[in-house]
């Protein structure tokens, strides 16, 4: 009777699982067209508004990721972050004051730095492949 449930159960968290990343796809297919309107609105391309595509972007292909492996990749929140650092002290860079403009900067290094280090581990340690039940 227990496996019944946890069958069911670990069918149903799928089933959420697979609504929610559709939601989190639609929504980002729609800040995309948003942000579209507003380049033709304002007549120009900013960098900030090319960096702000780049992020939904890389959020579409995390989406994609994780729907075909079922696995999110640790990288990919993380590239999205040093996009998003980026942006934020690009658009925002003349009002900072000094101490931010270095805390940005170092935590964007901290964040590539990861992004190495796992990437170093992911190649020299990997985990050890599990073999399908089926």
């Amino acid at each position: 009777m227990g496996k019944l449930y946890t069958q069911y159960g670990s069918k149903s968290l799928k089933a959420i699982e697979h609504f929610v990343l559709i939601i989190i796809a639609i929504a980002t297919i729609v800040a995309i067209g948003q942000e579209i309107a507003h380049i033709i609105k304002m007549g120009e391309v900013a960098l900030a508004d090319l960096l702000l595509l780049f992020i939904y972007l890389e959020v579409l292909a995390m989406v994609a990721n994780y729907a075909e492996s079922g696995k999110l990749p640790v990288r990919m929140p993380l590239y999205i972050a040093i996009v998003a650092l980026a942006r934020y002290l690009i658009l925002d860079m003349k009002g900072m004051e000094d101490w931010r403009i270095l805390a940005i900067s170092v935590s964007t290094l901290v964040l590539a730095s990861t992004v190495i280090v796992i990437r170093w581990g992911q190649l020299k340690l990997p985990y050890p492949r599990k073999e399908d039940d089926h």
